[in-house]
């Protein structure tokens, strides 16, 4: 995303960026660093940067700051998501396809809504299309941990699933999926050159939209601190790098519902919908709304286990 802003700008705007920077105090003298250096725009692209950013953001109210997934904001601080459950639902359908044994596993990452929320729409599209799924879920508690996320492979294949998903940023699941001889998917990004027998498709994040979106209502004047919340329809969300196992039929129907997610007339979250309990949680032809998504804090049906205290 940041690539393709500068690309665009045609050298009119130069970006810097820096990695692996902590959860901690650290964050809030990377931001505050940036800012001194007189960098106009600091994107944060952690949940756990918000009250760092926050703080920094009251110290230099002539830049302008955007905090990724986060719910605090100011005058110069706004906050920007993409809607990652929607390429969880597309990529569930698959999964709800290609699944043998009707047992997909789950490698979660920090048990916040965004990632409750990606466990249930993967849910959601699988049984769909095929009713006897369910989802195994075994968390990290870390978004990178490529040995966890290995172990936690291995655990769900040595469980009997046939599918893994992962809500973690390394590439080790589907790497673990080739070796073991089962399927995965690419998630934020193509993972195929990691594991391209084991891929059957990726849930790609173009960020680049709202980056530059953003940009060019600060250049215009016009930036104005507030929530976005791309998904699909704006280009943000795709389904794409479909692996040799993917038949034909499945590809089309996967993008099928991506086209019914573009349009609007598609919403993953629509009733009827029950918890794992049974529990009804949507009546037929009730969706969720946004605020409600962002405040998941249980498994539908078909989910196994518990959400982590």
């Amino acid at each position: 995303g940041r690539k393709a802003l500068e690309a665009q700008s045609g050298g009119k705007v130069t970006t810097t960026f820096v990695e692996s920077v902590q959860e901690t105090a650290d964050a809030e003298r990377v931001f505050r660093d940036l800012a001194q250096k007189g960098h106009k725009v600091i994107f944060g692209t952690s949940f756990g940067y918000m009250n760092q950013m926050l703080k920094v953001a009251k110290a230099f109210p002539k830049t302008t700051f955007m905090h990724a997934t986060g719910y605090k904001t100011a005058p110069n601080l706004g906050i920007y998501d993409v809607r990652t459950y929607e390429g969880a639902y597309m990529l569930g359908v698959v999964a709800g396809k290609m699944s043998k044994n009707n047992k997909v596993g789950y490698v979660a990452s920090i048990p916040i809504p965004e990632v409750i929320r990606n466990i249930n729409a993967f849910t959601i599209g699988a049984r769909s299309v095929n009713p006897n799924i369910t989802t195994k879920v075994i968390w990290v508690n870390a978004w990178f941990d490529p040995g966890k996320e290995r172990e936690a492979a291995l655990a769900h294949i040595a469980q009997g699933c046939d599918v893994l998903m992962q809500n973690t940023d390394s590439p080790a699941v589907v790497q673990t999926a080739q070796e073991k001889g089962v399927l995965a998917f690419g998630w934020d990004s193509d993972m195929s050159k990691f594991g391209g027998k084991a891929q059957l498709a990726a849930s790609i994040l173009n960020w680049d939209v709202i980056y530059k979106k953003t940009v060019a209502d600060v250049e215009a004047g016009k930036w104005k601190s507030g929530d976005i919340w791309w998904g699909v329809k704006e280009g943000a969300v795709n389904i794409d790098n479909f692996g040799p196992a993917v038949p034909a039929d499945v590809k089309k129907l996967a993008e099928e519902r991506r086209d019914g997610l573009k349009s609007g007339k598609l919403h993953p979250f629509t009733g009827p919908l029950k918890d794992q309990s049974g529990k009804e949680l949507l009546a037929a032809g009730k969706s969720y709304t946004d605020p409600e998504l962002r405040k998941i804090n249980f498994y539908v049906e078909g989910v196994e286990g518990s959400i982590p205290k």
